[in-house]
């Protein structure tokens, strides 16, 4: 039976159909596997950056296991205590010392982070469970870097806030 000439003309050769189906899912799989995400911001741990329900974040996964990240940069991680993911801002990349006080300590020690990691917090202390509690967290927990809020009708790129001591003078 043969399709009428409109379906012929819509759907094509069934081999050109499918060359295409796959072509699209493999960019599809390539854009959101190496590309960009959007996933939603939930929790009190970022207030007052992100609320605590409503946003989404846009991640780029250029800076997936910590690839070009800065300290100040938003990050998308693996929590190495639980299942699931966490936002977090970057206080410390290797080499760097960063203190361990935290609103219920009064403990004033400094801690050099290691090769591989990164030290991470929350932009709200006291609710965050970040690396006050789970130490230095590997550079291979980085999915990604937050570089956009999405609301219902808005959207607003989000940049590092702090600046090289060169570029501030």
């Amino acid at each position: 039976m043969r399709l009428p000439s409109f379906l012929d003309r819509l759907l094509g050769h069934p081999f050109q159909t499918f060359i295409f189906a796959g072509k699209y899912l493999a960019f599809t799989h390539l854009f959101l596997e190496y590309g960009y995400s959007a996933n939603p911001a939930e929790g009190p741990s970022m207030l007052p950056t992100f609320e605590v329900l409503g946003e989404y974040i846009l991640i780029s996964k250029r800076h997936a296991l910590g690839r070009g990240v800065e300290v100040g940069d938003l990050v998308v991680y693996n929590i190495p205590t639980k299942k699931g993911n966490g936002i977090k801002r970057i206080l410390g990349l290797p080499g760097d010392y960063v203190m361990l006080q935290s609103p219920e300590t009064s403990n004033k020690a400094m801690i050099q982070v290691p090769q591989g990691h990164c030290w991470i917090v929350g932009d709200n202390l006291p609710a965050s469970r970040d690396s006050r509690l789970f130490g230095p967290v590997p550079l291979a927990l980085i999915k990604g870097k937050v570089i956009g809020r999405i609301k219902p009708f808005h959207f607003q790129w989000i940049e590092n806030p702090l600046k090289k001591v060169e570029e501030a003078s």
